[in-house]
């Protein structure tokens, strides 16, 4: 018979295994890790061409599958917060109220930046028009008559870029006269392309990375610079123009990842801000979070060709 002692050692080391089986099993029912498995990625579609690139590229080198997922901004931060959604990428920081109703669940999202964005004022180029004062902008959006503006259309009621000019307007979008709503920047630059006078509101990552059925369209179009508030210079929406803070209407584009465990989510975001990440952003035409290192030769020796 065993003795109390040789008893109280057999019935932890059960206890134990059944400890690291449940971890296991629970671990295993999760669809994915780091690096291998399938998930879902929520995404901004103002913002859509250059995830699909990093996508691309991720897919290729680790033993994955990432469903994208195009909606509008406030799509995506409900299905976050109904648990529909566990890797999302956004336009902004989650709020203070958004955050709140995470920790209620006792879920910590974690946050973080990988490139600089912009929103672009868009024309038909039979208009000639290259300059566009975001007041102007503004001004129409309250009603008033401004030269060279017919209408102002924008991609989505619930988009970011919606969000993001209220924001800097202090306009509500919704029910205004001549201002349009479509579905996504995809149908804003078909619009803008056929008529002539109205300015559309994109993600300049549509025009830096079109698809190939939307080539022509963008031919058709000029991507205007555009002067601030209270300023007297106009800017493009170029890579320098936002690494400098030039440009006006920059964004940051960010990485939320609600999983809980080391899952694509992590995975995924330590590729987006690490070396190669970095630069597929680079060459998009946005600015990254981190500048990638550049690997300089340097010979001893100088070799001539001889003919």
């Amino acid at each position: 018979m065993m003795n109390k002692l040789t008893k109280s050692l057999v019935g932890f080391a059960l206890l134990t295994l059944l400890f690291v089986f449940s971890c296991q099993k629970k671990e295993s029912n999760n669809a994915d890790s780091i690096l291998e498995g399938k998930a879902s990625v929520y995404v901004d579609e103002s913002i859509l061409p250059i995830i699909e690139d990093e996508t691309a590229v991720f897919e290729t080198e680790y033993k994955a599958k990432l469903n994208l997922v195009p909606k509008s901004e406030n799509e995506i931060v409900n299905s976050l917060l109904n648990d529909t959604a566990k890797i999302a990428i956004l336009t902004r920081e989650l709020s203070e109220k958004e955050l709140k109703a995470f920790k209620s669940k006792k879920i910590n999202p974690r946050v973080t930046p990988f490139a600089t964005d912009a929103v672009a004022f868009i024309k038909n180029k039979t208009a000639n028009d290259t300059l566009v004062a975001l007041q102007d902008v503004i001004d129409f959006m309250k009603g008033k008559t401004v030269p060279n503006i017919k209408g102002v259309v924008f991609d989505n009621a619930n988009s970011s870029t919606v969000r993001y000019i209220s924001e800097v307007s202090g306009v509500t979008v919704a029910n205004q006269k001549n201002i349009f709503s479509m579905k996504t920047n995809e149908e804003v630059i078909k619009y803008v392309a056929e008529n002539n006078g109205m300015v559309g509101v994109i993600g300049m990552n549509w025009i830096f990375q079109p698809p190939l059925n939307l080539e022509a369209d963008v031919d058709k179009i000029n991507v205007l610079s555009v002067k601030g508030l209270n300023k007297t210079e106009y800017f493009f929406p170029s890579q320098d123009n936002l690494a400098t803070g030039k440009y006006p209407l920059a964004r940051h584009l960010y990485i939320v990842n609600c999983q809980g465990y080391s899952g694509l989510g992590m995975g995924f975001g330590s590729f987006l801000t690490g070396e190669r990440g970095q630069r597929i952003i680079l060459k998009s035409g946005l600015y990254p979070e981190r500048t990638p290192s550049r690997k300089i030769v340097i010979r001893n020796t100088i070799t001539k060709n001889k003919n």
